[in-house]
């Protein structure tokens, strides 16, 4: 690691709150609305997602509901890129491509709008964290289906004791995994 990385990693780390019992005890929960709220540590953070998508080719960035959203939206604005949300299903109008997958307990869905992605799309996908994965995973399927290619996933932060990484390695098919923070 880069001195440069390892600062960036110091800046980012030094933003995010552990907060211990939430939301039920045992949980030490990651809070990055302090990080969100300096505007310099997010300035990083947004430029430092915005260099991989430019390193990774991608034309087109996906935002994965919620947190997702606020981070990837001024990625996009940054690396002059479209943005496409990825939402629970139900919450888009209009034609889209809906994703099952696999919860801890039970399933959940995600969808896209059909026309957002196309085939030539090199889409990066980008959230907060990176847990058990299923959600990111639900995300590339998603993209694939609609035609366009994955550039990669990216990540603030990833919680190395659960088993996203090795969730998505198969479903990347050789595409990029970078988390900024591993916890």
């Amino acid at each position: 690691m880069t001195a440069e990385a390892q600062d960036v990693t110091a800046l980012l780390l030094s933003r995010i709150r552990d907060v211990p019992d939430y939301p039920k005890p045992g949980v030490l929960f990651k809070d990055i609305t302090p990080l969100l709220a300096d505007p310099d540590a997010f300035t990083v953070l947004t430029d430092s997602l915005a260099e991989l998508c430019s390193a990774h080719g991608a034309t087109k960035i996906v935002g994965l509901e919620a947190r997702g959203f606020i981070l990837a939206a001024p990625v996009a604005v940054r690396a002059g890129l479209g943005f496409i949300p990825v939402r629970k299903a139900g919450k888009l109008p209009g034609a889209t491509l809906r994703q099952a997958y696999e919860l801890e307990y039970g399933t959940a869905e995600i969808e896209v709008h059909a026309e957002d992605l196309a085939a030539g799309d090199r889409v990066m996908v980008i959230d907060d964290v990176l847990a058990t994965g299923g959600t990111a995973e639900a995300s590339i399927e998603l993209i694939r289906r609609a035609g366009a290619e994955v550039a990669g996933v990216a990540v603030l932060m990833e919680l190395g004791f659960l088993p996203g990484r090795a969730r998505l390695e198969p479903a990347l098919g050789g595409a990029p995994l970078t988390a900024l923070i591993t916890v």
